[in-house]
């Protein structure tokens, strides 16, 4: 049998990929490289819809790693069920981090300084000024407090906030300062002027912004949404944001993608971008890396980076595991 590994990206245009393995190129071409019950090494094409990078899943019977290009993994879970046991699934930490980071204060300093109404007056030839709020001073939550999280921390130092309070799955103690569980939100909400949504899409995050959940935000505040749409009821959303109370920047929504007529385009207060976090410039020289590293360590038996869960004894696994 042949050890197959199915890459999304021209392996000749990946430097470094060790010997052994021969390299598939796949990005959801309707024809197959080669027969997937010879794939052993599965790399999720990126960027494109859930049901075609699960389409070879089921015939990929000598399968060992699914890798995804994406730091979420909810877009292969419904197909675990229909792989054998055995199979470790991993997630591209380390790759979206900067560029997701980036886009995260690109989207409070453009909600807070009133960029699209800039935008807006330009393109109708008015000088308009006026008051703004600042994003120093100000208190933040970050809420999915991983290495997205952290990195969105980091580029908030130099911006004289107040306080950045961090919330995660389970309670621990960092360099910076405490991370609160999950279950401290309710305390924590209502002295935040920006929350930052930056978690997984888990059973325990799905829906975790509801009608209750926002009307502890205090007065004013801004929620910014880099995570998954469904962590955010968008019905109670638009309560909130069709009262003025609070303003909202999301870059991603439920439903996704926004459909033209959906009431959200036109919320007040609200600035949408269409998913952008990730693919950036600087996706694909940490994507590259990452495989090299991943495939080397795979080659040579050694423990994978970024297993989120390993299929199990009934070909299923524990989307529980992933790190909030």
């Amino acid at each position: 049998m042949t050890a197959d590994v199915w890459l999304p990206i021209p392996p000749e245009e990946i430097e470094g990929l060790p010997e052994g393995p021969a390299y598939r190129f796949w990005n959801g071409a309707e024809t197959f490289p080669s027969d997937p019950a010879d794939c052993v090494f599965y790399v999720v094409p990126y960027m494109k819809p859930a049901e075609l990078g699960q389409r070879p899943l089921p015939e990929m019977t000598s399968l060992e790693v699914v890798q995804t290009l994406s730091a979420g993994i909810d877009h292969v879970e419904p197909a675990l069920d229909r792989i054998r046991a055995g199979v470790r699934l991993c997630n591209a930490r380390g790759v979206h981090e900067a560029s997701t980071a980036e886009l995260t204060l690109t989207l409070i300093l453009a909600s807070l300084r009133g960029i699209p109404e800039f935008v807006r007056a330009q393109d109708r030839g008015e000088w308009r000024g006026g008051f703004r709020p600042a994003l120093a001073d100000k208190n933040v939550l970050i809420v999915g407090y991983g290495s997205i999280g952290s990195a969105i921390e980091d580029r908030l130092e130099p911006f004289e906030v107040a306080r950045v309070a961090r919330v995660a799955r389970s309670g621990r103690t960092t360099a910076r300062g405490p991370v609160h569980p999950l279950t401290d939100l309710p305390a924590l909400l209502p002295d935040a002027d920006v929350v930052v949504l930056s978690t997984p899409l888990t059973d325990a995050t799905r829906g975790l912004v509801d009608a209750e959940f926002l009307a502890r935000m205090k007065d004013g505040a801004l929620l910014v949404n880099v995570a998954r749409g469904p962590v955010v009821d968008t019905k109670a959303l638009l309560g909130e944001l069709e009262g003025g109370r609070i303003t909202a920047a999301l870059d991603v929504t439920d439903p996704e993608p926004l459909p033209p007529h959906h009431p959200l385009w036109r919320a007040p207060g609200v600035l949408i971008s269409p998913h952008v976090g990730g693919p950036t410039s600087a996706f694909l020289p940490r994507a590259k890396r990452l495989l090299v590293d991943q495939l080397s360590r795979f080659v040579n038996r050694r423990p994978l980076r970024n297993v989120i869960l390993t299929t199990g004894a009934d070909g299923t696994g524990d989307p529980g595991t992933a790190v909030v």
